[in-house]
């Protein structure tokens, strides 16, 4: 079916009711002072159903005129052509008067309809939105300041937000329809998209979209904010520069992914970094980056390619750090034997509540790739890759703080032995904001001798011993 009659087939949007005091019955007025004489004079707007019905319209008008020769990577060329076809047609429409600023807005909807993502290209642009959420065609919101919102946005029918998941989807070649009815993908800038439609979805296709800053957040952006102090941004460089194995964890929307950027930041220039992940949204720096990506099954059931298999592959491409975006399944087993085999100074991130649960999900995960090994020896792989263990957390105000940072200092017995270095205290709630800071506990790390070695002397201040004994 035609882009043109997809859109032709939209749903009539609901009517309005008629603004009050319209119609020819009720008692007379008294003459209207100044004040509403002026605001008389202003163009007043159709009501919404007209508007509704004149964008369907118009929009199937400009598509069906733009020239299918135009380049459409010429945004510029291609708005200025929309923009006089849209002049051309509305005059053509002798029942509709459209005051400046309404028409300002109907060649914007029209606009993103045609070159963007139609309602949500708004709320795309808009930088204090960080996460936009829709729930069906009626239904979106929005995530600012770590607060959900409603907003007034909608879609006109299941089908324009369809047709909206298939521009999405299509550049990466993926697919979401009823034999594939949900889908990860990312957009352009590298947004992280999750797609979920009917009949798994009851109320209509939905949309997340986990937005991802134009100017990625540094260390002192988060310093500001009150995510850690400098104390641990020190102590973290030295840990990455070390080559030490890092798991970020944390539930979800905590910042996992925007910690591991962080984090991934301090990797010298020098070294080869390899990136794996279902859509790809971190935003590394450095120069020499290759960045893999999975995929999923094709229409025919074939053609997957899982982490795990990226992760392999990976170790044949000469990598001096392997960065996972996220482990969940059983690729746990692959990264973390990367990490045991001369790999070091790799980073993943996984879900978990604690760092102690996040031990307990990677012997889960390790245990999904299928293998019947012993849980002993399970343990005995962890605990030999992995050295730290960041743990985020999202609090009541919507901030992110990290919470727990814990040394994997070995096995005794059977339990994977771990040390926190780091401990958020919290100091109550004040204005609805949470307060606290993140503390050293008075332990310096095992792994201090491993980071002296690489030529980094770190203060005994930032584990809060006191610098005298340690001259």
């Amino acid at each position: 079916m035609s882009l043109l009659k997809r859109i032709e087939k939209k749903d009539p949007a609901q009517t309005l009711p008629p603004p009050s005091g319209a119609g020819s019955g009720g008692a007379a007025t008294p003459p209207p002072s100044s004040g509403q004489m002026a605001r008389q004079m202003q163009t007043p707007a159709p009501p919404v159903d007209k508007l509704v019905e004149l964008r369907a319209r118009l929009l199937s008008k400009i598509i069906a005129e733009l020239d299918p020769k135009l380049d459409i990577g010429r945004a510029d060329e291609l708005r200025r052509s929309i923009e006089e076809l849209f002049n051309q047609f509305l005059a053509e429409e002798p029942d509709i008067v459209l005051g400046r600023v309404e028409r300002q807005r109907l060649l914007e909807q029209l606009t993103a309809e045609i070159m963007g993502l139609g309602p949500l290209e708004p709320l795309l642009r808009d930088t204090t939105i960080t996460e936009v959420m829709v729930n069906g065609p009626n239904m979106i919101y929005i995530e600012r300041n770590g607060k959900i919102e409603r907003v007034s946005a909608r879609f006109d029918s299941e089908m324009h937000v369809m047709r909206i998941v298939d521009r999405i989807v299509a550049p990466l070649g993926r697919r979401v329809d009823e034999g594939q009815p949900y889908v990860d993908a990312r957009l352009p800038d590298g947004s992280r998209v999750n797609i979920i439609i009917p009949p798994l979805a009851l109320n209509g296709p939905t949309i997340t979209i986990r937005k991802f800053a134009k100017i990625p957040l540094t260390a002192d952006d988060l310093i500001q904010r009150g995510a850690f102090n400098k104390e641990f941004d020190e102590f973290m460089k030295a840990c990455v520069k070390a080559r030490l194995n890092i798991v970020v964890s944390g539930g979800t929307g905590t910042g996992k992914t925007t910690m591991l950027n962080i984090f991934s930041g301090y990797i010298p220039n020098d070294e080869r970094i390899l990136t794996i992940e279902d859509a790809a949204e971190l935003q590394l720096r450095q120069e020499h980056v290759v960045s893999l990506e999975s995929r999923p099954k094709n229409i025919e059931g074939r053609g997957e390619i899982t982490r795990g298999d990226l992760v392999i592959n990976a170790l044949r491409m000469r990598p001096d750090r392997i960065i996972v975006g996220e482990c969940r399944s059983g690729e746990a087993l692959d990264m973390l034997q990367a990490m045991n085999t001369g790999h070091e100074g790799s980073m993943t991130t996984v879900h978990a509540n604690t760092p102690r649960d996040a031990l307990h999900r990677l012997e889960t995960m390790v245990l999904m790739a299928g293998f019947d090994l012993p849980l002993k020896a399970i343990r005995e792989q962890i605990s030999g890759a992995v050295d730290l263990i960041v743990q985020l957390e999202r609090m009541r105000d919507g901030t992110r703080k990290i919470t727990n940072v814990a040394e994997i200092q070995g096995m005794e017995g059977e339990v994977i032995i771990s040390q926190e270095i780091f401990r958020w205290e919290s100091g109550g709630v004040k204005d609805g904001k949470v307060l606290g800071q993140l503390r050293a506990t008075g332990i310096r790390p095992k792994f201090i001798e491993k980071i002296e070695s690489y030529g980094i002397f770190l203060p005994p201040n930032i584990f809060g011993l006191d610098p005298r004994f340690y001259q």
